[in-house]
């Protein structure tokens, strides 16, 4: 039932057929036809028409955030409470937009070349790409009213752990993956064959909240003023525990349709670094963060920047980065879509829709939602313009 719920009819109809009551079966056939039916419906969606939206942490506690201090300015242009995300998902939901992965969009052969893929869903229905960045739950962020990390509770869901003001730890849904998570299970047609979001990790404070990166055992000498901090406040700090605890949460995600991406290791301008430095930190990466997530073919620029601003890919920084195993390539540019499927590479722009997006240019969400039936009333307005 499951798989028909969210598109995968031919798969629900297989599942039948190979149930041993199903010749004898009339409510079999009876589904396995309606699948059938529905099956034939479907239309295949324009890949270059697909729209693909992101978010940062979400704010759980508008009070902390917006407190006055130097952190309120960014807050306000780049994230987005957990009100305005609910909101918003339940309004894209009740207009028929489904998530999808950009692995169902393009295809990578065995020869590392990639081909278009399809994605066949009932007419009127909007398959969209979702992503979060930084899901690190940095130190600068403790206190401000953000979640703390991931962790898998005892049922084995996915929730996140929240610091209350008398320093007590809550277990609950105060960010994307959770949030998601819980949507789904109640309106499993928003997930196009089980797929999710796409969840971009640095891993210089580590990754989901655990502090996974060797910096926090090697301390080097330029260990940043947070890591120290950090550090002499978790004095039976273990490396190799921060690291299980992160790899059990990444495979509880993977199972649950999330998938992973770098979004660099130490959130670089892949379009101002030199090659070298984009090397270098690569290499962080994939010492780091990739064997806790089991690797990843998806890069997310930090910045919102990209490899060269030209129409096409090419050059030393993308060679290397395909030579890394990178196929899906994301950058930013808040245009309703952008979508390249080439022979080596699948390219796509991504839209804010957080407190800057939704302040001074509402007019570009309008396909997703009107902004000011989302907007929380207790953002400081007018929010900060950039630059």
């Amino acid at each position: 039932k499951k798989l028909a719920q969210q598109y995968d009819y031919t798969g629900a109809i297989s599942v039948l057929k190979n149930n041993w009551k199903f010749a004898t079966s009339d409510k079999m056939q009876k589904a396995a036809a309606s699948y059938m039916k529905k099956r034939d419906a479907c239309v295949e969606y324009p890949l270059e028409q697909v729209t693909h939206v992101f978010f940062h942490s979400l704010i759980v506690d508008t009070s902390l955030a917006f407190d006055g201090d130097s952190d309120e300015a960014g807050y306000n242009q780049m994230m987005t409470t957990v009100s305005e995300f609910k909101k918003m998902i339940q309004i894209m939901y009740d207009k028929g937009y489904v998530l999808v992965s950009p692995h169902d969009m393009a295809v990578v052969n065995d020869d590392g070349t990639m081909s278009r893929g399809k994605i066949m869903l009932p007419e009127g229905k909007i398959p969209f790409v979702l992503s979060e960045d930084d899901v690190s739950y940095y130190h600068y962020m403790d206190g401000d009213g953000f979640a703390t990390k991931l962790v898998v509770d005892e049922e084995g869901k996915i929730r996140n752990e929240y610091v209350e003001d008398d320093g007590s730890v809550s277990v609950g849904d105060y960010d994307m993956v959770p949030l998601i998570d819980r949507f789904v299970e109640q309106h499993p047609d928003f997930s196009y064959r089980g797929a999710k979001g796409i969840v971009a990790l640095t891993g210089y404070n580590g990754i989901l909240g655990y502090r996974t990166d060797e910096s926090y055992e090697t301390r080097p000498a330029d260990l940043d003023e947070n890591k120290v901090q950090w550090l002499d406040a978790h004095p039976d700090f273990s490396l190799e525990k921060e690291r299980e605890g992160a790899k059990k949460v990444a495979d509880a995600m993977k199972a649950e349709g999330w998938e992973f991406a770098s979004h660099t290791w130490g959130h670089q301008n892949v379009g101002q670094i030199s090659l070298e430095k984009l090397q270098e930190d690569t290499e962080k990466f994939k010492k780091n963060v990739d064997p806790l997530i089991g690797g990843t073919d998806i890069i997310i620029f930090a910045f919102g920047t990209d490899i060269t601003t030209e129409p096409e890919y090419s050059g030393d920084k993308f060679e290397y980065l395909k030579g890394q195993g990178y196929n899906y390539f994301c950058n930013v540019d808040s245009s309703q879509y952008y979508v390249q499927i080439r022979d080596r590479y699948f390219r796509q722009g991504r839209r804010n829709l957080d407190g800057y997006r939704m302040y001074y240019n509402p007019e570009l969400l309008e396909d997703l939602f009107n902004a000011k039936d989302v907007f929380d009333p207790a953002r400081p307005t007018p929010v900060p313009p950039m630059g």
